[in-house]
């Protein structure tokens, strides 16, 4: 699933290549690639249609685009294969290319979605912390790379919280755009096993620890994100390369780069946790 860093990617890439243009014509070709748009695919080609795309937002992981309409952002979800392209129309169609948006230009936007897990949505735009964002996202936090994000703010809620540090670093109420990769990363750059109780964590270790996010997606930003496979890729079709440069994260058995202690893999939620076992011990069982 991409992170902040991927979505921040694509959003860059859409800000650049098809904000102020227009929308001549929308063609959906998979209906699943817009069932969260419940008045259906005829209805949301048409209110497109001669649009112009006013800007290009994100929240977290959330993406979306504005056309100078409080009533119709267009809520993009990546899901796990989600791509949005930028395409001249007579370039060769995409195996899994389920949207596509043609602009007055010529120019396409396509929704290359391989597990049809993503989509396209119109949602109205409401006032949340005197930020205008679509209704499906007005409940997700800031993100660390947000300008008005509130640390300390965010560090009270955290050491609120009765359950294990890495479980609050991934709700997105809380703190957003942070998924496993980066939560992993960050948590090996404090020295903090992911188990450990949030409520137990002092107040600096909490402030480092949310400064050690930051750092850690706005380097992999720079890198264009991480990429295990073909399946992310920026506007272009090109894949980031952060993956060279993850510390624990998908590095098993491997040695740590701070110690060179094997790197352990543990089971978390249904998916895998990446830590130094000398740089990040395990809490104490109570």
């Amino acid at each position: 699933m991409p992170e902040l860093p991927e979505v921040e990617v694509v959003r860059r890439g859409l800000a650049e290549h098809v904000v102020g243009r227009v929308v001549e014509s929308v063609a959906i070709t998979h209906p699943r690639s817009v069932r969260r748009h419940l008045e259906g695919a005829a209805d949301l080609a048409a209110r497109l249609t001669g649009l112009t795309v006013e800007s290009a937002e994100r929240r977290g992981k959330f993406l979306w685009l504005t056309f100078g309409d409080p009533e119709a952002a267009l809520v993009v979800h990546l899901g796990m294969s989600g791509q949005m392209l930028v395409q001249p129309a007579d370039a060769p169609l995409e195996k899994h290319a389920h949207i596509r948006a043609t602009f007055g230009d010529g120019t396409q936007l396509r929704f290359v979605d391989q597990r049809t897990f993503g989509g396209w949505a119109l949602a109205p735009l409401v006032e949340v912390d005197g930020t205008l964002v679509p209704q499906p996202v007005a409940h997700i936090a800031r993100d660390p790379l947000d300008p008005r994000f509130d640390a300390e703010s965010v560090v009270a809620v955290v050491r609120r919280k009765q359950t294990e540090i890495k479980r609050v670093l991934l709700d997105q109420g809380v703190v957003s755009g942070i998924g496993n990769i980066y939560a992993d990363e960050a948590l090996w750059r404090a020295k903090i096993h992911g188990g450990r109780l949030a409520s137990g964590l002092a107040r600096p270790m909490v402030r480092g620890l949310l400064a050690d996010v930051a750092t850690v997606m706005g380097e992999a930003l720079a890198a264009g994100g991480t990429s295990f496979d073909a399946l992310y890729v920026n506007v272009n079709g090109q894949s980031g390369y952060f993956e060279r440069a993850l510390a624990v994260y998908g590095r098993e058995n491997e040695p740590c780069r701070r110690c060179g202690a094997p790197i352990i893999r543990e089971r978390f939620m249904n998916r895998s946790s990446y830590s130094c076992p000398r740089c990040q011990p395990k809490p104490r069982r109570r």
